[in-house]
């Protein structure tokens, strides 16, 4: 039996989450790029297009613009289409405004964590926590 690869990640939205890892090799734009009524990704030009985000750990570069991205997330969190959470290498502010809104608004938190993504692969169970001084923990 193996034993679970840990490393430390930063909270840009604090939350915790499991869930299986979706792994995308590029960026993805929720606005224009994800379905909100089922969590579809629906951007022609993405290589993950036809694969569903909802209740995933979503693994990704960054996010990648339009502005309008962190409505769509927001709406996609609280339709609960939209990933379980999220794992960044570069911080997104678009993502962490829509993450930020869900909570406000809807009271439901969906943790958005920058950290090092390479190793993880689609299928993997990841577990997102939080270290007693309030930073990340990934599981994975």
């Amino acid at each position: 039996m193996t034993r679970p690869v840990e490393r430390s990640g930063t909270f840009l939205v604090l939350g915790e989450a499991e869930g299986q890892a979706l792994v995308l090799s590029q960026a993805l734009s929720f606005w224009g790029g994800i379905d909100v009524e089922t969590g579809d990704i629906t951007d022609h030009s993405h290589p993950g297009l036809g694969q569903n985000v909802a209740g995933k750990i979503l693994v990704m570069p960054g996010g990648r613009g339009s502005s309008s991205s962190s409505s769509v997330l927001a709406e996609a969190i609280r339709r609960g289409t939209a990933p379980a959470g999220i794992l960044i290498e570069r911080p997104d502010p678009i993502l962490a405004v829509g993450a930020i809104v869900a909570e406000f608004l809807y009271g439901i938190r969906m943790p958005l964590v920058v950290c090092e993504i390479a190793g993880i692969v689609s299928g993997d169970q990841v577990l997102v926590g939080i270290r007693e001084d309030g930073g990340a923990i990934v599981k994975i």
